[in-house]
């Protein structure tokens, strides 16, 4: 029964323009389903989580979001390349034990986000910009959102809300589902740049990460228009600074490294620089009555490794998947069949980015004799593709993690068992 024929105005309402709610959007529409999409802010627009996983491409095609994507022309991404006391290793996707993509894109959140976006309202999904959800109610057979553009108020209702909020977090704040991360605080200080001087070459798109020796890591993404993103990511006692402005304390950070200092050497800052402090948060619970979280709606771990953006669409892509499953009045058991696989891949990306500030991850990372085997497992988890069930470091992140760490030998010897 359509939208109109059960007396609602949509049959799925969705919080967030962002790369999960285009996601489910477009998923829906090409089931049939009347979408409405509710943006508080009006694209283009800032936000953060610019480097993208190989996965993502898989999502972008089955909902019909790639060629825009591709068309687009944005930055390739084939690796990423970790620096640490002199030593670099490599991680190719083209060398990968899952196989897919071998490539991922550098993307300006700003494009790439209003890309997506307005593909999906092209493909049929009602998109509304400076709307502000300011209230939710639910009832057993719909759910009623307020709706607030500039001063007016008015009343949307659906059959079922996904919520791809993101950092704006518009269920969980009504709902009271908001919980502690697991994660020690961290703070980012970035901005943008012009003067990079690049590698040539297809290295021009891999992403750095380079390990800070008094504690932390910087990122550096590169984008085709010429601009690169670079941060820092620390605890927040690196970046308190009595002499340095915010501009000053990052140029210094940035350039200590050897690396950076050459490579960097000409930045021109094009943006103020940005601070984000505490941005670890947990969920009580992904779904509800009537309703689904996704994305950074529901947690957000760290950026060391680019996880958020494919986890927003991979959790979307189920979601509307689930909820298209449910308007068709299938049983969904919503626990196993949703909050079981998303949060199957929040747990594997948290076991890497635990090890990662424990400094086990990195001495997996920088050991010279660890099998390629390994190599290539780990590569595949980088690439996002952490619900591959035949890979062990996927599928079993933790106890193979825990087990590879555990045959490391003293970092001077070298060694790695098989």
């Amino acid at each position: 029964m359509s939208a109109e024929q059960n007396g609602v105005d949509y049959d799925v309402v969705i919080i967030g323009g962002g790369p999960a709610g285009a996601v489910a959007a477009a998923g829906l529409v090409r089931e049939g389903r009347k979408v409405a999409v509710f943006e508080k802010e009006t694209f283009p627009r800032f936000v953060i989580g610019e480097s993208l996983l190989p996965s993502s491409n898989d999502i972008l095609s089955r909902v019909g979001l790639y060629d825009a994507v591709a068309d687009a022309k944005f930055l390739k991404k084939e690796g990423a390349l970790f620096f640490m006391d002199g030593k670099i290793e490599r991680f190719n996707f083209a060398e990968t034990s899952a196989g897919g993509w071998d490539f991922a894109y550098q993307v300006p959140r700003a494009d790439f986000d209003s890309v997506l976006i307005n593909k999906a309202a092209s493909m049929g999904a009602d998109v509304t910009f400076g709307a502000a959800v300011t209230g939710v109610a639910f009832d057993d057979d719909t759910v009623t959102l307020t709706v607030r553009q500039g001063q007016v108020d008015r009343t949307v209702t659906g059959k079922w809300l996904i919520d791809c909020s993101g950092y704006g977090r518009a269920l969980a704040s009504n709902l009271d589902l908001d919980a502690p991360s697991t994660l020690p605080v961290r703070e980012a200080l970035f901005t943008h740049i012009t003067g990079d001087r690049r590698p040539a070459g297809s290295d021009e798109g891999y992403i750095w990460i380079v390990v800070l020796p008094q504690g932390g890591w910087i990122w550096v993404i590169p984008f085709s228009d010429g601009r690169t993103s670079v941060g820092v990511v620390a605890e927040p006692s690196l970046f308190v600074s009595d002499t340095e402005s915010d501009a000053q304390l990052l140029t210094r950070l940035l350039t200590q490294e050897p690396c950076l200092a050459e490579r960097l050497g000409d930045m021109r800052f094009v943006m103020e620089t940005r601070r984000i402090k505490g941005y670890s948060v947990g969920i009580k619970s992904l779904h509800g009555p009537r309703y689904l979280l996704t994305g950074n709606a529901t947690e957000f771990l760290d950026p060391v490794f680019s996880s958020g953006v494919t986890l927003a669409m991979e959790s979307a892509h189920r979601a509307q998947a689930m909820v298209n499953r449910a308007l068709n009045g299938e049983t969904v058991d919503f626990d196993a069949e949703y909050d079981a696989y998303v949060m199957r891949g929040v747990n594997c990306f948290r076991s890497y980015v635990t090890s990662w500030y424990t400094g086990e991850l990195k001495s997996l990372f920088f050991n010279a004799t660890k099998p390629e085997k390994i190599k290539r497992r780990v590569c595949s988890v980088l690439a996002g593709y952490v619900w591959d069930l035949n890979n062990p470091f996927a599928a079993q992140s933790g106890e193979a993690l825990a087990a590879t760490f555990a045959t490391i030998a003293d970092p001077r010897k070298g060694a790695v068992g098989g």
